[in-house]
Protein backbone atom coordinates (compact mmCIF):
# COMPACT_ATOMS: atom_id res chain seq x y z
CA UNK A 1 0.00 0.00 0.00
CA UNK A 2 1.48 3.19 -1.21
CA UNK A 3 1.03 5.91 1.53
CA UNK A 4 3.45 8.90 0.36
CA UNK A 5 5.74 9.54 -2.66
CA UNK A 6 9.51 9.78 -1.32
CA UNK A 7 11.97 12.70 -2.03
CA UNK A 8 13.06 11.54 -5.19
CA UNK A 9 9.44 12.08 -6.67
CA UNK A 10 8.98 15.44 -4.79
CA UNK A 11 11.79 16.55 -6.55
CA UNK A 12 10.65 15.39 -9.73
CA UNK A 13 7.48 16.74 -9.58
CA UNK A 14 8.60 20.25 -8.04
CA UNK A 15 10.70 20.46 -11.45
CA UNK A 16 7.84 20.03 -13.62
CA UNK A 17 5.77 22.42 -11.24
CA UNK A 18 8.41 25.10 -11.52
CA UNK A 19 8.15 25.18 -15.19
CA UNK A 20 4.51 24.92 -15.44
CA UNK A 21 2.47 27.44 -16.93
CA UNK A 22 -0.61 26.53 -15.39
CA UNK A 23 -1.08 23.95 -12.35
CA UNK A 24 -3.63 21.59 -11.87
CA UNK A 25 -3.69 19.74 -8.58
CA UNK A 26 -5.77 17.13 -8.09
CA UNK A 27 -5.19 14.96 -5.28
CA UNK A 28 -2.54 14.97 -2.35
CA UNK A 29 0.03 12.77 -2.76
CA UNK A 30 -0.55 10.80 -0.12
CA UNK A 31 -2.47 10.46 3.06
CA UNK A 32 -1.66 14.04 4.44
CA UNK A 33 -4.19 13.63 7.59
CA UNK A 34 -1.21 11.91 9.40
CA UNK A 35 1.87 13.52 9.81
CA UNK A 36 4.20 10.75 9.21
CA UNK A 37 2.20 10.62 5.49
CA UNK A 38 2.38 14.23 4.56
CA UNK A 39 5.88 14.91 3.33
CA UNK A 40 5.33 14.46 -0.76
CA UNK A 41 2.26 16.33 -0.33
CA UNK A 42 3.83 19.13 1.62
CA UNK A 43 6.65 18.90 -0.63
CA UNK A 44 4.24 19.10 -3.81
CA UNK A 45 2.67 21.83 -2.09
CA UNK A 46 5.67 23.99 -1.10
CA UNK A 47 7.22 23.77 -4.92
CA UNK A 48 3.62 24.89 -6.27
CA UNK A 49 4.02 27.88 -3.57
CA UNK A 50 6.82 28.66 -4.92
CA UNK A 51 6.18 28.67 -8.67
CA UNK A 52 3.21 30.87 -8.12
CA UNK A 53 4.83 33.55 -4.90
CA UNK A 54 6.63 35.48 -8.29
CA UNK A 55 3.37 36.05 -9.66
CA UNK A 56 5.98 38.43 -12.52
CA UNK A 57 5.35 37.21 -16.15
CA UNK A 58 8.85 35.83 -16.24
CA UNK A 59 7.47 33.18 -13.47
CA UNK A 60 5.73 31.83 -16.49
CA UNK A 61 2.79 31.18 -13.86
CA UNK A 62 -1.10 32.23 -14.96
CA UNK A 63 -3.17 30.28 -12.96
CA UNK A 64 -2.83 27.80 -10.33
CA UNK A 65 -6.04 25.25 -9.79
CA UNK A 66 -6.56 22.73 -6.97
CA UNK A 67 -9.42 20.49 -7.66
CA UNK A 68 -11.17 17.96 -5.52
CA UNK A 69 -12.17 17.51 -1.76
CA UNK A 70 -8.97 15.81 -0.81
CA UNK A 71 -6.80 18.58 -2.62
CA UNK A 72 -9.33 21.51 -0.99
CA UNK A 73 -8.69 19.96 2.51
CA UNK A 74 -5.47 19.34 2.10
CA UNK A 75 -4.60 23.08 0.99
CA UNK A 76 -7.13 24.25 3.41
CA UNK A 77 -5.24 22.45 6.41
CA UNK A 78 -1.88 23.38 5.64
CA UNK A 79 -3.14 27.37 4.99
CA UNK A 80 -2.36 27.69 1.71
CA UNK A 81 -5.85 28.77 0.20
CA UNK A 82 -4.66 32.25 -1.05
CA UNK A 83 -1.73 31.19 -2.92
CA UNK A 84 -4.14 29.56 -5.49
CA UNK A 85 -6.50 30.84 -7.64
CA UNK A 86 -9.40 28.68 -7.39
CA UNK A 87 -9.71 25.63 -5.29
CA UNK A 88 -12.34 23.63 -6.41
CA UNK A 89 -14.47 20.58 -4.78
CA UNK A 90 -15.76 19.21 -7.62
CA UNK A 91 -12.74 16.63 -7.92
CA UNK A 92 -13.31 14.16 -10.89
CA UNK A 93 -16.24 16.89 -12.40
CA UNK A 94 -14.00 19.87 -11.92
CA UNK A 95 -11.67 17.36 -14.43
CA UNK A 96 -14.24 16.65 -16.88
CA UNK A 97 -15.04 20.45 -17.18
CA UNK A 98 -11.65 21.13 -17.82
CA UNK A 99 -11.98 18.69 -20.67
CA UNK A 100 -14.38 20.72 -22.48
CA UNK A 101 -17.15 17.86 -21.36
CA UNK A 102 -20.52 19.15 -20.72
CA UNK A 103 -21.83 18.36 -17.37
CA UNK A 104 -25.23 17.03 -16.71
CA UNK A 105 -25.67 19.44 -14.30
CA UNK A 106 -25.06 22.09 -16.39
CA UNK A 107 -26.83 20.63 -19.34
CA UNK A 108 -29.70 20.72 -17.00
CA UNK A 109 -29.74 24.19 -16.20
CA UNK A 110 -29.14 25.13 -19.91
CA UNK A 111 -31.77 23.52 -21.22
CA UNK A 112 -33.72 26.13 -22.97
CA UNK A 113 -37.16 23.81 -23.19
Amino acid sequence: MGLDIGPNSVSQFKEVIARAKIIVWNGPMGVFEFEKFAGGTLGVLEGVEKATAGGSVSSGINAEYGGGGDTATCVSKFSTTDKFSHISTGGGASLELLEGKLLPGVAALSDKE
